[in-house]
């Protein structure tokens, strides 16, 4: 069984998540979405909260592809929590050449932790690129419509977090 982790803070998941995650399907037969609880970052959503959006807007996905699509919190090094769920690859999602850089970096740590445990990244489709988490909630906090951008669930979870 291949097993693949696509970690991420997923605070909140969106339409860029779940293009990887679609993609990420085609790889392998299970796909573990991995939560960083990361406190120093400041989520918005606490960890339950983003594992069930995890969970919500997989489930249907998991049905389309056949994968098992499940969310696991982590805390502990990235390739600590790919030996505990058993994962040979690690997902990692692409918008620009800034997310190379810093990727390319990590790759290398975790191919000197641990060289059996590849990486592989997909590029996000054009309409996805420009999306990020940090960008959904800001626009959102001040007042602006991320529905393009987050699935209908997400959006008004982030309203009701921001009123």
């Amino acid at each position: 069984m291949r097993v693949g982790l696509y970690p991420g803070t997923f605070d909140p998941v969106t339409l860029g998540h779940i293009d990887i995650i679609r993609r990420a399907c085609g790889l392998v037969d299970k796909l573990v979405i991995g939560v960083a609880i990361n406190r120093d970052k400041g989520p918005l959503f606490s960890l339950e909260e983003r594992v069930a959006m995890i969970e919500q807007t997989c489930a249907e996905l998991s049905r389309q592809t056949g994968v098992e699509i499940v969310a696991h919190p982590f805390e502990n090094l990235l390739i600590d929590c790919a030996r505990d769920v058993g994962a040979q690859i690690i997902v990692r999602g692409l918008r620009a050449v800034a997310d190379f850089e810093y990727e390319y970096q990590m790759v290398g740590m975790n191919r000197v932790l641990d060289n059996s445990i590849e990486t592989v990244f997909l590029m996000a489709e054009a309409q996805h690129q420009a999306i990020a988490s940090k960008l959904v909630k800001e626009i959102a906090r001040l007042g602006g419509d991320v529905s393009h951008f987050v699935t209908p669930e997400v959006n008004i979870a982030l309203k009701e977090r921001l009123k």
